[in-house]
């Protein structure tokens, strides 16, 4: 397609078509979210109440209540969802996501310091999932580096962080009293329930920022998918560019993580299975984001449906699903030689 101006752009209608049917879809879900709990609300009254025209008891219950929790689920999908999608593309290996490489055990690990050494409050943990998500992010890049930072060697340095995290999250878990352990465990399964506007505008403010700059960098993440002497051919300063996004999938992933706790395998399989809707080639960015913001909202819903309001936390319906389709993934990458 050409613009008046003559700059020539390529529209792909199939991932396009892929990013609007997964938007109507969490909208959707994102609905019938709001409408299950304890109080049952339709969808019709969910939607009237959404647009202005409920009565006072249905405002209390949408707006303030329900409403916060649905808009956390989308942005903590839709930033697990591109920070995977970046990744994967960075390290060009479908198992390079934060779940993977250590990201979301060491976000962990910074929660519970806050948790079992400072007893902080929620605010504290939020800030403390984030730093240790920043801290384990950087150790990464600099343990990674050699000339650049490739692929294979920044998911053989992200599975040893991982199991550094997840020793040193054990250790502290032994070092708690029985409150603040119960407590951490609750923060460590990734969980919707009690999320409210505090969670919801710094994940917004957040999301604006990064994502219009990661989306910019769309086209010269595709081309160092080619390699680091092609890109560099192309006119891409790699290193720059590949710093800049690594930083902003960190940023997401230890966000994501502060606002909902870890939230299992999103980051890995909203990417493939976006991929494999659009049949693409490249980072798929934009459909990863929403295929993200879809599989959390409707796990969630799922979890409230099936076992009632709040009984399962929602990273145990994505950890079940995640790993399910890890399995599958390893399987079928054997197959095919790749592994």
């Amino acid at each position: 397609m050409r613009t008046p101006g003559g700059l020539s752009l390529r529209l792909d209608v199939r991932a396009l078509t892929v990013v609007v049917v997964l938007l109507a879809a969490a909208l959707t879900a994102g609905v019938l979210l709001i409408g299950t709990g304890e109080f049952p609300i339709s969808t019709r009254d969910v939607v009237r109440t959404l647009l202005g025209d409920g009565n006072p008891g249905q405002e209390l219950v949408v707006i303030d209540l329900r409403l916060p929790r649905v808009l956390v689920a989308l942005l903590v999908g839709a930033s697990l969802g591109l920070g995977g999608a970046l990744f994967q593309a960075l390290s060009r290996n479908p198992l390079g996501s934060p779940d993977i490489l250590g990201l979301s055990q060491g976000a962990t690990a910074g929660a519970l310091v806050v948790i079992v050494l400072v007893a902080g409050d929620a605010r504290q943990v939020t800030l403390g999932a984030l730093a240790g998500g920043l801290a384990t992010g950087l150790a990464i890049y600099l343990l990674a580096w050699k000339r650049g930072v490739h692929g294979y060697r920044l998911v053989l340095v992200g599975i040893g962080m991982s199991a550094i995290m997840t020793a040193v999250n054990g250790y502290l878990l032994t070092k708690a009293d029985m409150v603040d352990a119960a407590r951490a465990v609750v923060w460590m399964t990734g969980s919707l329930s009690g999320r409210d506007w505090e969670q919801v505008w710094p994940l917004l403010a957040l999301c604006a920022v990064l994502v219009p700059l990661v989306l910019g960098n769309g086209r010269a993440l595709r081309m160092m998918e080619m390699g680091d002497d092609v890109s560099y051919a192309l006119g891409v300063r790699v290193e720059r560019v590949r710093l800049l996004l690594m930083l902003a999938a960190v940023l997401l992933t230890a966000a994501a993580t502060a606002a909902a706790g870890p939230v299992s395998f999103v980051a890995l399989t909203a990417p493939q299975l976006a991929r494999r809707l659009t049949r693409s080639p490249g980072p798929n960015l934009l459909p990863s984001l929403c295929m993200g913001a879809t599989l959390l909202v409707t796990a969630d819903w799922t979890s409230q449906r099936v076992f009632g309001a709040d009984q399962l936390a929602v990273g145990v319906v994505t950890g079940v699903l995640g790993g399910v389709y890890l399995l599958w993934l390893l399987v079928t990458e054997r197959r095919a030689g790749r592994i």
